[in-house]
């Protein structure tokens, strides 16, 4: 057992030995600061800052004139140490120094030096690896994907850069992270996990990273202090698979309850990631606080203002606090006191009132907006507020209470709709141009991307633009590294971004050197997949393999693509291209992902063109036909499933034998691993997965789920048609929920490390799919 403190009560628990050495390792006891009563302004606790911290914007010297150019101090080593993960056998190769900011003070950098003698100058953290990255490109002829490399390809000593560039951002908001990456990317993810995002991230030229890891924590905290008891909270706190949507006011409880071990480690594991992002000096960008309440709150708070919220997807949503009650300003100050105590502060904070609905009642949410606002620079004097653009989001009478200033629109529809004027939608408030090409996790390939690159330049250049930054907010990240790659390089590039030259560059440097079946595969995917237009769909098609069984189904997730959104052949020839990928390049995992990727693509388009034949043998009552069909059926969900067990990034194991690692005993274990398998088959409860359409939301291609779930559900469902063939009578009614809900409840164990050769698996498939 391990004593720790919370508050002023010392509580006895039982912690896995991961967590501890978690909370070792930060040294805290093993919470990170308290505030001691709710509304109350702490002093510094721990992770409190009282200071600017490990980077800081430069003041200008006494005596200098305006305008000369200051170099910013900062400390260098965050970013020395990220290179070093990120680059272990050439990190010795760079020097970083700080540099000067670009025009108008913004972030930039500088490249020069001779071969092995490679200077970055930047005037962040962060920035200097924007650099590094620009010089692993455009010089070094590298990609550090997500997910995969080509490192190995590197020379021992790294080419001279020609002459010296530099590079400035063009916007000064490049923002990372839907609010749902949490749930979907991991939930139960490491430090180490997290780590590597946000290097990855300011790599490529990041610098505002929203950090949801921990954010139970200041209402656990505040909310005790209102009313509600630690075991109420922790009921009403749902299992981290399903908080971002809690977060987001759409649902409560489900997933847990959460024991106070995991409050208080994740917690911990939220620290180090601000700590991690913040050191390299970018922005933490923190959830902030605009009603959400438990049930009964008017009760036990003096009858305060709570307006029901209703249903999202089947959940009943938690109950709004008005924020003109003067209650939400008291709960509000007390939130903020105990996250400031938790993570220290943040100059920008993410919210969205009635996200996907909900109910005003008599609010005005002119008044409301602002009492929001007002609350947040009450504890964080001119924060930037950001909100989601989506749906109607945010609304005219939001925009009218708020300082518009201090707001940042992230536009998640920015590629998925035409005939869009968000300076006449919002009023000129600044916007950061968006993409959403991922939902719930789906392992699809493709993205709008000449929608990004004509609208960006075109959005920018427009009279009286109010764009200011880009937003990279897929559901899940980590399944599309050429999506990732040119998403990014929009803020840095100073000329139009050419589609065409860009994929070719990109196939040049992916697998370590050009290749010209490398190219030609990537040619084939720009004009398939990565060429989609806007008007309806910002994402591919999924497959059908994960689909629900349904000899008319054309999709596996309700809110996806009904068909094909590019010509298929383009992938099937692009597989057949990195088969022939020069067999010295095939040892990368950057090739490796990319074959497996591709070959799964190849396979989930030809379930479009299975379905349909065997829905015609069913209706022909041509029985041998129907079995032979149906086997065919069979054996490619079989090389599915072992094509995606030859790459790490596509294995449930991992995913499951993660969540099981934050459990303190045996129950806890299962109900988390309930929580990490139900968000990817049934979602939710039944009124959820039935009635809110959310089953297969997160539906993906992953060895071990396409085994255990999707071909046994299949298995199934075609044993019932062959019953009703040979019989004679309609197919037996069969209820999904509840096979879902079986298999959710399963605690099978799953590969947690790859096992085949992907090249020969890949090739395999080739040859069947003619």
């Amino acid at each position: 057992m391990r004593r720790i403190t919370i508050g002023t009560k010392t509580t006895a628990l039982a912690l896995p030995s991961a967590l501890l050495a978690l909370l070792a390792l930060l040294g805290l006891g093993a919470v990170p600061g308290a505030a001691s009563e709710p509304g109350s302004r702490p002093g510094p606790g721990a992770g409190a800052r009282t200071g600017p911290g490990p980077w800081s914007a430069p003041a200008r010297p006494a005596g200098a004139p305006s305008g000369r150019a200051v170099v910013p101090a900062f400390d260098g080593a965050p970013a020395r140490a990220a290179l070093e993960r990120l680059l272990p056998r050439h990190a010795d190769q760079f020097t970083l120094e700080p540099g000067v900011a670009g025009p108008g003070g913004g972030d930039a950098f500088t490249v020069s030096g001779t071969a092995g003698r490679i200077t970055v100058r930047g005037n962040t953290p962060a920035t200097q690896l924007t650099g590094v990255g620009w010089y692993l490109q455009h010089v070094a002829g590298a990609d550090i994907g997500w997910p995969g490399d080509s490192l190995g390809e590197l020379p021992a000593v790294l080419p001279a850069v020609p002459e010296p560039v530099g590079r400035s951002a063009l916007v000064p908001h490049r923002y990372a992270l839907n609010d749902t990456d949490d749930g979907y990317s991991g939930p139960y993810r490491s430090f180490a996990q997290h780590q590597r995002q946000i290097d990855l991230l300011a790599l490529h030229g990041i610098n505002e990273v929203f950090v949801q890891v921990g954010g139970e924590y200041p209402y656990y905290r505040a909310l005790q202090g209102f009313g509600y008891t630690a075991e109420e909270l922790r009921a009403w706190i749902p299992g981290p698979a399903h908080q971002s949507w809690w977060l987001l006011q759409n649902l409560s409880g489900f997933g847990g309850p959460v024991s106070e071990q995991l409050l208080t480690a994740r917690a911990a594991l939220g620290r180090q990631v601000v700590e991690q992002v913040r050191g390299l000096g970018m922005t933490p960008v923190l959830p902030g606080y605009f009603g959400t309440v438990p049930p009964g709150f008017s009760a036990r708070n003096g009858s305060a203002s709570v307006i029901p919220q209703g249903d999202w997807a089947g959940f009943d949503r938690p109950d709004w606090l008005d924020p003109t009650d003067p209650v939400f300003a008291r709960l509000a100050a007390a939130y903020y006191a105990e996250q400031r105590a938790a993570f220290g502060d943040s100059a920008m904070y993410r919210m969205s009132p009635l996200h996907e609905g909900g109910q005003t009642g008599t609010v005005d949410v002119r008044a409301a907006a602002g009492a929001v606002q007002a609350a947040l620079h009450a504890a964080h004097p001119g924060a930037l507020w950001a909100v989601l653009g989506w749906q109607d989001d945010p609304t005219a009478e939001l925009l009218a209470g708020v300082d518009t200033s201090r707001l940042l629109i992230l536009d998640g529809l920015s590629d998925r709709y035409n005939r869009l004027d968000r300076e006449t939608r919002w009023g000129g408030t600044p916007y950061a141009l968006g993409t959403i090409y991922n939902f719930g996790g789906h392992t699809t390939i493709g993205a709008n991307t000449s929608v990004w690159i004509d609208r960006f330049a075109a959005w920018r250049g427009k009279a009286g633009s109010a764009l200011r930054g880009i937003a990279y907010l897929p559901e899940a990240t980590g399944t599309n590294p050429a999506a990732f790659d040119l998403f990014t390089d929009l803020a840095w590039e100073p000329g139009p971004v050419d589609q065409k030259k860009w994929f070719a560059d990109f196939a040049a440097r992916r697998y370590g050197r050009p290749d010209a079946r490398a190219a030609a595969a990537w040619e084939e995917l720009r004009l398939g997949p990565y060429s989609t237009s806007s008007g309806l769909w910002s994402e591919s098609q999924d497959s059908l393999f994960t689909a629900r069984p349904s000899l008319s189904v054309a999709g596996a997730a309700h809110w996806s693509p009904t068909s094909m959104r590019y010509p298929a052949d383009r992938v099937r020839r692009a597989l057949d291209h990195l088969l022939a990928v020069a067999p010295e390049l095939r040892d990368s995992s950057a090739y490796r992902f990319d074959l497996v990727d591709t070959a799964r693509q190849a396979l989930a388009n030809h379930s479009r063109v299975l379905l349909p034949r065997i829905k015609a043998a069913y209706e022909q009552k041509d029985l041998v036909l129907f079995r032979r069909l149906t086997a065919e059926w069979q054996e490619k969900e079989r090389q599915l499933n072992a094509l995606t067990g030859s790459d790490p990034h596509f294995l449930l194991g991992g995913w499951l034998a993660a969540a099981r690692s934050w459990g303190a005993d045996e129950a806890e274990r299962d109900r988390y691993e309930y929580d990490a398998r139900s968000i990817l088959s049934v979602w939710g409860r039944r009124s959820t997965s039935e009635g809110g359409f959310l089953h297969d939301y997160a539906n993906r291609e992953w060895a071990g789920l396409t085994e255990e779930l999707y071909a046994r559900r299949w298995a199934v469902y075609f044993d019932s048609l062959e019953e009703a063939l040979t019989g004679g009578t309609a197919p037996r009614a069969i209820d999904w929920h509840a096979f879902e809900e079986s298999w959710a409840r399963r605690t099978t164990r799953h590969a947690t490390e790859p096992a085949g050769d992907p090249h020969t698996l890949a090739r395999e498939i080739a040859r069947t799919l003619v």
